[in-house]
């Protein structure tokens, strides 16, 4: 059995492409899809095709002379928040486009809640489950602070989204919630996200469920079985390390290190 789960951006085309090549299971959807989804004005486009809610959304010249700001500029492809910039007048927003060093685009800021959803597929694109968590905190597009929530609107808009674009495995759905309950969709990665501890540690057992799929198995649909209010914070720590003897490194001991007179 052999099972490849993409981790990270920066291969998921390359996987998606080589698929046949690969005679192994891929977790991720057509590459069509993962393609469109690395380009945020395609991934627009997509979710538009597809029926499901995004924010307006414009290539620099398609900006409509009366755009309601504020709008966020935004790199269209790229990890990170890298070159995110928010305008809140039309001087802003045309100093933000000739300041950006990329391909970008503008995009209605959302105004509501924020929050991820974290859905697994399988290989048929059926939603097997989808765990909501808060976005308590972010650093660099990353989420170090949430909690789970079984709210039911935002698990059914998960499997919807998850469904309606056929995606296969992980994927991440970010989408704010207006104060008219819409759900507008910003980012989907196919992939596991950042924030993945929580879910798992919420009990989305979404290992064992890319493992029986990797076995041929067909695992039956456990929507809202998960635990909530767990909550998780994410921290930065570091290992010092000094040579022994024999050249292999072991761990430093900075407290007990001896300092010179």
């Amino acid at each position: 059995m052999k099972l490849i789960v993409p981790l990270t951006d920066l291969d998921q085309v390359l996987l998606a492409r080589a698929h046949d090549q690969l005679k192994t299971f891929v977790l991720l959807p057509d590459a069509d899809v993962v393609e469109r989804l690395g380009d945020k004005y395609l991934a627009h486009q997509l979710l538009e095709q597809r029926g499901i809610p995004s924010p307006p959304t414009w290539l620099p010249t398609e900006i409509p002379a009366d755009v309601e700001l504020p709008v966020l500029v935004k790199a269209r492809q790229g990890f990170g928040s890298r070159h995110i910039y928010r305008a809140e007048n039309a001087s802003e927003l045309e100093f933000f486009l000739r300041y950006t060093p990329v391909d970008s685009i503008v995009q209605r800021v959302c105004l509501g809640e924020e929050f991820s959803i974290d859905v697994f597929c399988d290989w048929d694109g059926r939603c097997l489950n989808a765990v909501p968590r808060t976005m308590i905190e972010s650093k660099g597009g990353e989420s170090i602070k949430g909690t789970t929530i079984k709210d039911w609107s935002l698990i059914e808009f998960g499997c919807r989204v998850a469904e309606t674009l056929s995606l296969v495995g992980p994927a991440n759905v970010q989408c704010f919630r207006e104060s008219d309950g819409t759900h507008y969709v910003t980012d989907i990665n196919p992939r596991f996200g950042g924030g993945f501890p929580l879910p798992t540690a919420a009990g989305s057992r979404y290992p064992e469920l890319a493992l029986a799929l990797a076995r041929g198995e067909r695992p039956e649909p456990r929507l809202g079985e998960f635990r909530e209010g767990v909550v998780m914070t994410r921290f930065f720590s570091h290992v010092t390390l000094t040579a022994d003897a024999d050249g292999t490194l072991v761990p430093f001991d900075e407290v007990s290190e001896p300092t010179e007179a």
